[in-house]
């Protein structure tokens, strides 16, 4: 059971990217999934999740309007960044959470992924 997620990478300011999470060993179906962020010396941030049922998504009030969340298949989550700021790079973690409702915390979820680098240039 693990989560694998990839696509981060080097940006100039004003871009995009899109990340991506596969799931293995389990399907996300009634799991709720996320993506958190994190940069040295700092706690793990909320970045996005979807509810279990999938029929919300939630954001980071710094990244609304700029990031999208989906969950493509019953294997796979994106989370969609555009309009990259400088203060949107860090290290960013897929997640799951079985039928877990309190969202913004990372403690609600139970399989992580690894983690890839999103780097943004000013």
């Amino acid at each position: 059971v693990q989560l694998q997620a990839s696509g981060g990478g080097l940006v100039q300011t004003g871009g995009s990217l899109t990340l991506s999470c596969a799931a293995s060993g389990f399907t996300l179906d009634d799991h709720a999934i996320g993506w958190f962020r994190q940069v040295p010396g700092k706690e793990r941030e909320f970045v996005a999740a979807i509810e279990w049922s999938g029929k919300s998504s939630f954001y980071e009030r710094a990244v609304e309007g700029r990031f999208t969340i989906s969950r493509t298949n019953a294997k796979t989550m994106t989370l969609q960044m555009d309009s990259l700021k400088p203060e949107d790079a860090a290290v960013y973690f897929c997640t799951a959470g079985w039928r877990t409702s309190w969202l913004r915390s990372w403690t609600s979820y139970d399989c992580w992924g690894q983690g890839t680098q999103v780097t943004v240039s000013s």
